[in-house]
């Protein structure tokens, strides 16, 4: 039997490694690159990173229906071509201020400007716009990833490998968080930021022209023999069965969804933790250089990004182990070991507590990486089972529909605190000694306030989802 569904699914790995290499080049080329050369404030940046979570959210209602409409060839191809485009397009935006922006004549010139001088004002606003259009490019293509990725995975594997396939392509998530901060900083600085966008950019063109080669349906491949063909399809009449049950369930319409409490826990568990994701995803770069003199250019900025997503990785792999384990030993109907499984998963984030205080007290940077990372799997552990908890009560013609909404509602959330953060930050900075929190004044106060709100997130997360829905109940329309 030919394998060749296996060569596919490395191919969605790559795919999905350079997604999160692409949306990463900017979280670690901002502090020392981009930051001083276009004259911007942290407020800047949030904005331009709150447009980016909260288009993507919307981007993802919508990625899983053209994939349908185009077909899965032709889908991922423009879904990796739209955010290829969009992230090389990052490079020109330096060349596009100096032409709208009067009086300065080349890039060069940029740093060089009076910082607070109108001509200053002038740059910060003009790339500001010009990297949210970048970036807004950049989410649109994103989007189509993993509703691509899954819709092959359908296509190439029977029931029982599907959620093999899916964690090897999956994982390609976090070996792309571990190697940006061993690829992008040594790319910017050899060859300057620019080309560090268009170096991890032109990966996906890379990418495009295996894929245009590599992929047909199975039965049209000439690469899959009939024993594969056999072996992909054997399960064609129970899921033949089983979509003709889904067919005859009565869907629950979008407006009456926000009407059951099981909605509602899902958008509160979606929008109070996603955020925080996101915002250890675009400010951990920032803070290690900002508090510890630790770039990302450095060895030792690099070495703690990578320490902090390994954490992650490693640890998150018991995030779907621990319900099971409850379920099967101790008998637990699913929804009830999933949320115990979410509440001791709640408490791993209280580490991100500590980061601050232990950090600055020993001066050093290595207590906040190993904390956060801890905070960083605890997400991934509880988003896993939060995800899984809709299935548990919602029909199955209902959960594409609700999945969407707690991504808009993740979405929310993660625009609401990149751009809190944002301001917060610039604040801080700018009132210096004469803003304090529990100890700490100016930026390190600013930290810590964005700390102590992801630290207790998802117990606050936890006992709403708990009140609204204290047992387990499934819907019944």
């Amino acid at each position: 039997m030919t394998n060749w569904r296996w060569w596919l699914c490395s191919l969605l790995f790559v795919a999905t490694t350079v997604n999160y290499l692409d949306r990463q080049v900017l979280s670690l080329t901002y502090e020392e690159f981009i930051k001083p050369e276009f004259h911007w404030t942290d407020a800047n940046y949030g904005t331009i990173t709150s447009f980016f979570s909260i288009l993507y959210a919307v981007a993802c209602l919508f990625a899983g229906k053209f994939v349908d409409w185009m077909g899965t060839k032709k889908g991922y191809l423009i879904a990796i071509g739209v955010w290829s485009l969009g992230a090389c397009m990052h490079a020109g935006c330096g060349i596009a201020t100096v032409l709208f922006t009067d009086g300065i004549e080349s890039t060069a010139a940029l740093k060089g400007i009076e910082a607070g001088s109108n001509i200053a004002l002038a740059v910060s606003t003009t790339s500001v716009y010009l990297f949210l259009l970048c970036r807004g490019i950049l989410a649109l293509g994103e989007s189509g990833n993993f509703p691509a990725a899954i819709k092959v995975t359908a296509e190439y594997f029977p029931k029982k490998d599907r959620a093999f396939a899916t964690s090897i392509f999956n994982a390609g998530a976090s070996v792309g968080a571990l190697a940006a901060p061993l690829l992008i900083p040594p790319l910017a600085v050899k060859f300057g930021w620019e080309m560090s966008f268009i170096i991890i950019g032109a990966l996906g063109f890379v990418w495009m022209f295996f894929w245009t080669f590599m992929y047909d349906k199975p039965e049209n491949s000439k690469h899959v023999n009939q024993a594969e063909l056999d072996y992909i399809h054997q399960d064609d009449e129970l899921e033949a069965s089983e979509k003709a049950a889904i067919a005859s369930e009565k869907a629950i319409p979008f407006l009456t969804c926000f009407k059951y409490r099981q909605t509602w826990s899902f958008i509160v568990g979606k929008f109070l933790t996603d955020s925080v994701w996101w915002f250890f995803l675009f400010w951990a770069p920032s803070y290690f250089s900002n508090q510890f003199d630790a770039p990302a250019t450095s060895g030792l900025g690099q070495a703690l990004i990578f320490t902090l997503y390994l954490i992650v990785t490693v640890l998150s792999i018991f995030g779907g182990y621990l319900p099971k384990l409850f379920v099967e030993r101790k008998g637990m109907n699913p929804y009830s070991g999933r949320m115990l499984s979410m509440l001791i998963f709640a408490f791993f984030p209280i580490a991100a507590l500590l980061a601050q205080p232990l950090g600055m007290s020993t001066n050093s940077p290595w207590w906040p990486a190993v904390l956060i990372g801890l905070a960083g799997a605890g997400h991934q552990a509880w988003s896993a089972n939060l995800f899984s908890t809709i299935g548990d009560m919602f029909p199955k013609s209902t959960i594409a529909t609700i999945t969407g909404i707690g991504a808009m509602a993740g979405g929310l959330g993660s625009m609401i605190i990149q751009k809190v953060a944002g301001n917060l930050f610039t604040f801080a900075e700018n009132a210096g000694a004469s803003f304090s929190f529990l100890g700490f004044e100016g930026k390190p106060a600013g930290y810590f306030i964005m700390f102590c709100f992801c630290g207790i997130a998802y117990l606050v997360a936890w006992a709403f989802m708990k009140i609204l829905v204290p047992r387990y109940k499934a819907i019944e329309y």
